[in-house]
């Protein structure tokens, strides 16, 4: 049994993320507000999916973009395996769209990497205890979200199943691979590209990669490999 603070256990908790030095941000937060117990980590789908497997943690702190398995998919393999290991998303994304597919996957907590420390602190505890968190920027972005205005980026316009689509197509895969994730037909994800190249007026799928880079929505691994920006 894990030593309390205060009269309470100590919180386990597991963190999956990509890059190294924000791994290590991470464990120094939790560990320096105390009442936290950093019980392994995970860079990528692979050592995440076998992370959760195995660990005692209640608690998963996950970024959505990392090499491999990610995002969404990651979240609900995560959920189908483990469905009772809480999952606060730690991410670079505020837009509102990324919240909600995350919440409709199974996570319980969405936080930027950029809120102050404290924010963090407070949301790792909130969704250990049970509870659901939001953080303040992405909840302006739930709020503007209401708002229909022509000033959207191109991407903000497309539904969670197209923008899921188009992170995936500018990531490298194919529509047949895509298809075979999502468990539809070649010709539906087919169909949601064309709409996707419409809604976002770019013409074809290397000027969708472009933008996608540009806008910062996905990124290079180091390797040549793109994966979700997050």
């Amino acid at each position: 049994m894990s030593p309390a603070v205060n009269g309470f256990p100590m919180i386990k908790v597991a963190i999956s993320e990509a890059h190294a030095v924000m791994r290590a941000g991470v464990r120094n937060a939790l560990e320096s507000a105390g009442g936290f117990e950093v019980v392994g980590e995970a860079f990528d789908g692979e050592s995440t999916l076998s992370l959760a497997r195995s660990t005692e943690a209640g608690l998963l702190t996950l970024g959505l973009a990392m090499p491999g398995i990610h995002g969404i998919q990651l979240i609900e393999l995560i959920k189908k395996e483990c469905p009772s290991l809480r999952i606060l998303i730690l991410t670079m994304r505020s837009e509102a769209v990324y919240a909600t597919q995350a919440f409709k996957a199974g996570a319980s907590g969405f936080v930027t990497k950029h809120s102050p420390t404290a924010d963090f602190i407070a949301a790792a505890r909130k969704v250990a205890s049970g509870e659901i968190y939001v953080s303040l920027a992405v909840a302006d972005q739930f709020a503007q979200s209401f708002d229909k205005s022509a000033n959207a980026l191109p991407h903000q316009r497309l539904s969670d199943r197209e923008l899921d689509i188009f992170l995936r197509i500018a990531s490298g895969e194919s529509l047949t691979a895509i298809a075979r994730i999502l468990c539809l037909s070649t010709k539906t994800i087919s169909t949601h590209r064309t709409h996707i190249l419409e809604k976002t007026g770019l013409q074809n799928d290397a000027a969708l990669v472009r933008y996608a880079f540009n806008h910062e929505l996905v990124e290079d691994d180091g390797s040549g490999n793109a994966f979700p920006a997050g």
